[in-house]
């Protein structure tokens, strides 16, 4: 997800993103650990998008 998608967004869809997001990156982990993803760099793209959509949250607050 671009940022530039993040931002046209309400604040409470952010945080309804951020919160699948994280199940998605919990899902991935528990995943990986049983046996190997075939594309582990999913794990990378979905920690940035979580970034991402916490930073944008955060400077929505202040």
């Amino acid at each position: 997800m671009k940022t530039r998608e993040i931002k046209e967004l309400t604040s409470k869809e952010i945080q309804e993103r951020l919160d699948a997001e994280k199940d998605q990156l919990v899902r991935l982990k528990l995943n990986h650990a049983i046996s190997p993803l075939d594309n582990p760099s999913q794990i990378k793209v979905v920690r940035r998008t979580i970034a991402r959509l916490a930073t944008e949250l955060r400077q929505r607050e202040n």
